[in-house]
């Protein structure tokens, strides 16, 4: 029986060069008997969290009415989160950090999850992504039985569509296959 997968593309650009390893690593799972469902944050109504904390005295429940509460539904439900940026000065796209901030309405429910992270850079440096992947090692630390089971970086990727002249290409569909 195969695995709910989310993928969370935090790339601003459609087709752009994380969200097109995204597109890859769905194929992998897909391949693999797992069923997929890919959240271009770009294309979702998103809401700074303002902070207030109504939603700890609301049962998770946000002051905004926006895409947030069917996002986290889904990661709730899912088996497998993966995790993808664009590396925007050594972190993480605005819209993939957004979300996280805003998962603390419901973060305790995203339990037990298997997590991929997903990167994609211009510069080529190992060193390169170091603040991004801990960025979102950073929230999955703070989800309860979380097991991080994979990490794609994919360094000298500038213009859109640089990705798929590279080995990464067939990375991300290999690790996707593997869920």
């Amino acid at each position: 029986m195969g695995k709910n997968v989310l993928i969370i593309s935090g790339s601003p650009r459609k087709h752009g060069n994380s969200d097109l390893l995204c597109d890859e690593f769905e194929k992998g799972a897909v391949s693999a008997g797992n069923s997929v469902e890919k959240i271009f944050l770009q294309e979702k109504n998103i809401k700074f969290c303002t902070g207030c904390y109504s939603c700890a005295s609301n049962h998770g429940k946000c002051i905004h009415k926006d895409d947030v509460a069917e996002i986290l539904h889904n990661m709730i439900n899912a088996d497998v989160i993966v995790m993808s940026t664009p590396v925007y000065f050594y972190s993480v796209s605005g819209q993939l950090k957004t979300l996280i901030d805003r998962t603390v309405a419901r973060y305790t429910e995203i339990k037990n999850k298997e997590f991929y992270i997903i990167a994609a850079a211009a510069e080529n440096s190992r060193s390169t992504f170091t603040r991004t992947v801990e960025c979102i090692r950073g929230f999955i630390d703070c989800i309860g039985g979380a097991k991080e089971k994979g990490v794609l970086t994919a360094g000298g990727v500038w213009k859109k569509g640089d990705i798929n002249s590279t080995k990464y290409i067939q990375q991300a569909y290999d690790i996707g296959a593997a869920v």
